[in-house]
């Protein structure tokens, strides 16, 4: 009787494929292999290896076992088939999202090898008088004793041919080994020794032995909690042993990764979108293979085939990055959670401004709370105060007394920091004759002035447009910017300190590879400068000389629809507060706010966030929203938002679970995005897992429909933004 198995495709279909194996082969669970599909030889993922056959159907035959072990191991396998179900995706999706590009593709699973060189003292050949480079090159190597790598030495200002040259005349020699050679001990620094407040958390944190436990890390902001991590690590990460750290942003990665290293060496492995597909792939190797790697990424890293796993940390886990925006919508930080019961090992959910979620958790006894409401050393929070601007003229944004401020604050030698949470010169541009303003073509949004590159943008949909100096309506010259982003503002500061750099953070400043760490490394010099910045600013970063902090315009999410707006204003107003006064220094922070008299904006300039977060939860209790039930949102867009409608109208028809409460259908606040038009249906429930034996129906039910194929539509659990 021939065996069939059951293989899993990178395909956005809810189902497996049954195919023959061959006698010869011998299949586990999470190996990949080749099959044919269609006329297409396509990798797959083996979910069931000994599967029963359907009747009276020929099954085509797997092409070819591309290892003999399961790129997938047990546990990772098991935490993906868990996600799929839970976040209603198509499990072949979710399965090769744990892969890098390079194996998705059917490229082999090798390991890259570096290229170690050093010089030759058995070499005997001559170099001619023009090799001059070739005998710098030698000379360079001959007094710096040991192996040294190729992108060392490349780093020194040689070149590859040149190695190769000096390889071929036998004055050097080349050796092989893996990329990542571990550093040794005696090279590595002594941990910074930790206040009495960070002993007294460090030691409330679950240690590996205990097996399984949340805990949640209430720092304030500057209170030294990156410090009890690399000390934790450190005194309970044993040799063989893997740790994963969580960062909410690639821009982190780079400081974060360069702290860790210095105390813990190359045992460091880094994850994140931006590597090359090569560096993906050896971080892969290396935590496939059991190496006892501590590896710091972003929310994808949750999803590496760990075999030995201890401990998980994740940083700033109140940070909406770490919910996937797009197709396979799951929270690395949830899914942190999950793995780390799967594994029986604990984990830290570490922040100055914890999600509710996390917060109703600890108030609820899931996760233990560990408070640090100290700053680390000698440094104060800093003193928060409220600027009413209403009636004030403002330049740039920024009113006369937070000019003066600045100008202090650099008379004093310091750094400064404004924060303007929206990129580009100006949010619209408006004719004051006719009141025309430049709207997206493609998006019910205006397009953004970008006055460096003399271009309307569009943020949603990228669209883009040449500006112009004239009303492109009434051909009126009274065409003028409004508003202000970060352009505008670094504009205006550039004219007001000629003599001080101005250093603007945002996506567009930073898209160069090494950008950011180019700017944190000018930062970190000290000398005197003003930042202007995004949220990009507002994670994480320790800037010590920075004491004074301006932020722009603080209402945006007093006033929104989306419930979760006053929790994620509070957060972010919080965070870049934090970035003042971090050193010696007592920090201070001018909140701009045409609302200095809403009861939210005052409690917060007291600068005690679990307060606030109590008084916000009371208010989700109230109105039953999360956490207190359940939420999932079915999300459809198409060419007319009378289709999309329709789609989510006989959609409803299908919830006939009495115990979910369904809202809308409704168009999106942003109902028209690149020419799709979006709508939504909300669904809750007390139960969650009502909820998801619904959502499963639902979703079940809905595929097996006939739908257009213009029509596209996605479910997404537990969603962070509603709007």
């Amino acid at each position: 009787m021939s065996r069939s198995a059951r293989i899993a495709l990178a395909r956005p279909i809810r189902r497996l494929f049954d195919y023959q194996v061959p006698a010869h082969l011998k299949l586990q669970a999470g190996q990949r292999v080749q099959v044919p599909f269609g006329r297409q030889i396509l990798t797959g993922l083996v979910v069931q290896p000994d599967a029963q056959a359907p009747d009276q159907i020929t099954l085509k035959p797997i092409t070819a076992a591309l290892e003999d072990w399961p790129a997938l191991p047990p546990e990772t396998l098991q935490l993906l088939t868990w996600a799929a179900t839970y976040y209603q995706h198509p499990l072949g999706e979710c399965l090769f999202m744990a892969l890098p590009p390079a194996l998705r593709r059917g490229r082999p699973a090798q390991r890259r090898q570096e290229s170690w060189w050093q010089a030759n003292p058995r070499g005997q050949a001559e170099l001619s008088p023009n090799a001059r480079r070739q005998r710098s090159l030698l000379n360079w190597l001959q007094s710096h004793a040991g192996a040294h790598s190729s992108a060392e030495i490349i780093a020194a200002g040689f070149t590859r041919a040149q190695l190769n040259g000096l390889r071929d005349k036998g004055l050097i020699e080349e050796t092989s080994q893996d990329r990542m050679a571990p550093r040794k001990a005696d090279e590595l620094k002594t941990l910074p020794p930790l206040s009495p407040a960070q002993l007294i958390a460090l030691k409330e944190i679950p240690t590996p032995e205990q097996g399984f436990s949340a805990a949640l890390l209430y720092g304030i902001t500057g209170s030294g909690k990156t410090e009890i991590y690399l000390h934790y690590l450190k005194n309970h990460l044993q040799d063989k042993q893997q740790a994963l750290v969580l960062v909410p942003e690639i821009n982190l990665t780079p400081q974060t990764v360069a702290r860790f290293r210095t105390y813990l060496g190359n045992r460091i492995a880094v994850w994140h979108s931006s590597l090359n597909d090569s560096e993906r792939l050896d971080t892969w190797l290396r935590v496939r293979q059991g190496e006892p790697v501590l590896v710091i990424g972003t929310r994808s890293a949750v999803m590496l085939p760990f075999t030995n796993l201890a401990t998980i940390v994740v940083d700033e886990e109140h940070d909406s990055s770490y919910k996937q925006g797009e197709g396979f919508r799951y929270s690395g930080r949830d899914l942190a959670v999950y793995r780390a019961s799967l594994n029986q090992c604990p984990v830290v959910l570490g922040s100055a401004t914890p999600s509710l979620e996390s917060l109703h958790n600890a108030r609820t006894g899931k996760y233990s709370l560990i408070r640090l409401e100290e700053r680390a050393g000698s440094a104060v929070p800093p003193e928060i105060r409220l600027l009413d601007v209403r009636s004030r003229p403002l330049e740039g944004g920024l009113s006369t007394p937070a000019i003066q401020a600045i100008r202090d604050c650099l008379a004093a030698g310091k750094q400064a920091l404004v924060f303007v949470n929206r990129r580009g010169y100006a949010p619209v541009m408006m004719c004051f004759d006719c009141g025309h303003m430049i709207e997206c073509p493609r998006c019910d949004t205006r397009l953004t002035y970008h006055r460096r590159d003399r271009a309307m943008r569009c943020h949603h949909c990228d669209f883009q447009a040449a500006a112009t100096d004239q009303c492109p309506k009434c051909k009126s010259e009274a065409f003028k910017p409004v508003g202000q982003g970060t352009e505008r503002t670094e504009d205006v500061l550039g004219q007001a300190f000629p003599e001080t750099p101005v250093v603007r953070v945002d996506r567009d400043s930073t898209q160069r590879k090494g950008s950011i760490q180019a700017i944190i490394n000018k930062v970190a010099s000290g000398e005197p400068c003003i930042l202007v910045g995004t949220q990009m600013l507002a994670k994480g970063h320790d800037f010590p000389n920075v004491t004074l902090v301006v932020v722009v315009n603080a209402d945006g999410g007093l006033f929104s629809v989306d419930f979760r707006a006053p929790e994620q204003m509070i957060q972010t107003l919080l965070q870049v507060s934090g970035r003042a006064g971090r050193g010696v220094v007592p920090g201070r922070v001018l909140i701009q706010t045409c609302h200095s008299d809403h009861p939210m904006m005052s409690s917060m300039s007291k600068g005690n966030y679990l307060p606030l977060a109590d008084q916000l939860l009371q208010e989700r209790e109230a109105s039953l929203f999360p956490p207190f039930r359940a939420m999932a949102m079915v999300r459809a867009e198409a060419p007319s938002m009378a289709d999309s409608l329709a789609f989510l109208d006989a959609a409803k028809t299908q919830v006939t679970e009495p115990a979910i409460e369904v809202w809308g259908p409704l168009p999106a606040v942003m109902a028209r995005r690149a020419d799709r038009h979006r709508a939504q249906l909300v669904l809750v429930c007390h139960s969650r897992s009502r909820l998801n034996r619904a959502l499963g129906q639902l979703c079940e039910s809905l595929d097996s429909q006939r739908q257009s194929k213009s029509l596209r539509w996605q479910v997404d659990v537990d969603p962070v933004e509603t709007s």
